[in-house]
């Protein structure tokens, strides 16, 4: 079965949200807006790469994109898990709800789709106060970013999102909303899927102005771009390494990633 983002599945569910004590978030981003309206200290177990805040650090690892160890969570008996659609096994949300827990779906697809998921933890958790108040210092964050970049001239950006095989983003993708908010125009916007596989070639022919990268050494060392010197991003070098972490987490520091990037385009400007 399909879920939506935001979805809240139970057999049985209870409106006494406070009595919500032990959570296990699958994903690292689920963990940073728990952390962030102040329920990182509920959090009992979480996947791979839930690394921030430093405390998360610590928390115990029951599973990642291979999959989750689904007898761990039974002997936790968490009072809700946070699952998370995009990458988790969909047979291991499905074996968590049939067991009878709570379970919310945080898989946020755009921006604005964080502040309302950090409201909704908030009423799962019984911290409404606390994600009320992150939200709305999020969304005003937001605001002041699209407002301060709304009427800058727009500048034509490549995002290599990995360079073997070289692999960008198109409409519909997390990453866009980011360009979107700097008014940075995608030149593969209009690709067939969110994350098309291109060719040096395709790229060439969009005469991009600047080139962002994630700080993956093996991204930036994939495609040596200094041998087409006739883009304009190599020439001029406009080719900027950006906080994979920042930009690609569904979390209150994605702001962070936002302003990197329209640093980087107002670099080009």
């Amino acid at each position: 079965m399909a879920l939506t983002g935001g979805a809240v599945l139970a057999a049985e569910q209870s409106n006494d949200f406070s009595a919500v004590k032990r959570i296990v978030a699958l994903s690292p981003h689920g963990v940073e807006m728990l952390f962030a309206i102040g329920a990182g200290d509920k959090i009992v177990a979480t996947t791979d790469y839930a690394d921030y805040p430093e405390a998360a650090k610590s928390i115990p690892r029951i599973g990642g994109f291979y999959g989750i160890q689904i007898e761990r969570i039974i002997e936790l008996n968490p009072d809700l898990v946070v699952v998370w659609q995009s990458g988790n096994k969909l047979e291991d949300i499905n074996q968590i709800q049939q067991l009878g827990f709570k379970v919310f779906n945080s898989d946020p697809k755009s921006l604005d789709d964080v502040a309302a998921e950090l409201v909704q933890l908030g009423e799962l958790t019984g911290l409404q106060t606390q994600a009320e108040q992150v939200a709305a210092d999020y969304r005003a964050q937001l605001a002041d970013i699209r407002q301060r970049n709304l009427n800058k001239p727009s500048v034509k950006v490549f995002y290599q999102l990995w360079s073997t095989p070289l692999m960008t983003v198109a409409k519909g993708s997390w990453i866009q909303h980011s360009i979107a908010a700097c008014h940075g125009d995608n030149v593969f916007y209009d690709a067939a899927s969110e994350y098309p596989q291109i060719s040096i070639e395709n790229v060439l022919l969009t005469q991009a102005e600047v080139i962002l990268q994630s700080q993956d050494e093996g991204n930036i060392l994939g495609v040596d771009w200094s041998a087409w010197p006739e883009l304009p991003a190599v020439k001029n070098k406009h080719i900027y390494q950006l906080n994979a972490d920042l930009l690609h987490r569904a979390s209150p520091r994605a702001i962070l990633g936002v302003a990197a990037l329209c640093e980087a385009l107002d670099n080009a400007r």
